[in-house]
């Protein structure tokens, strides 16, 4: 397979050997049976595993994106929250965990006041977990500066739910400059229109394969 990053404006083509894996939302309470599910999310599983273990393999950053509903919410879900009760990703419990064979094995639990401290939580190397309060995991955190000491100027993004904080965090990615690619068969609900979306920003749409390949030949 060749490298399909070859044609792109130079620009915006993504850099993969200096690029860090954004996995966004894969808790156990968006899966297809959880709590509150999106539809797609168990079908890149298997794909997100892949590019998981191609990042984990060349040793670049992977940074899991996580959300934590307590008194922190977006005004969208914060009725339901804050006065219905709803068990969406709460913390410490079973739905707000990552969804199982995307950490590392032996992986600790999360560690809720940790993260909404707005700390990362290490669990592997190169591999850390952070929470967002919103849509974009560069709202109100210190991601940018975590990819800035990494030396990163590309993300990967990848995860549940295209059209809420995969979107909004390549549109801020974008915002702050680096170049962005969207694995699009490793991101639930990443439809053709929403894809064509992103690409008028400059964002690069890739399959698992062609990251993976293209990641390789840097």
């Amino acid at each position: 397979m060749t490298d399909t990053t070859a044609g792109l404006d130079d620009n915006v083509r993504p850099h993969l050997n200096s690029s860090a894996l954004l996995v966004i939302d894969m808790q156990n309470d968006f899966a297809d049976d959880g709590a509150y599910p999106v539809a797609g999310t168990a079908a890149i599983v298997p794909g997100l595993r892949t590019l998981i273990d191609a990042y984990r393999g060349t040793g670049r950053p992977i940074v899991h994106v996580v959300r934590l509903y307590d008194d922190d919410v977006d005004r969208v879900r914060r009725t339901a929250i804050t006065r219905d009760n709803a068990p969406i990703v709460r913390p410490g419990t079973p739905g707000s965990q990552i969804l199982g064979g995307l950490l590392p094995p032996g992986a600790p639990p999360l560690e809720p006041n940790l993260l909404t401290a707005g700390n990362f939580q290490t669990v592997g190397p190169h591999e850390a977990v952070m929470w967002k309060p919103r849509w974009s995991a560069f709202h109100r955190t210190d991601l940018d500066a975590h990819l800035q000491r990494a030396a990163i100027d590309t993300v990967v993004v990848a995860g549940c739910n295209f059209p809420n904080c995969p979107r909004a965090t390549m549109f801020d990615a974008s915002s702050l400059d680096y170049r962005v690619v969207l694995a699009t068969d490793a991101t639930s609900r990443a439809t053709p229109d929403r894809v064509a979306d992103a690409r008028s920003i400059g964002v690069a749409p890739l399959t698992v394969a062609e990251i993976v390949v293209a990641a390789g030949s840097e």
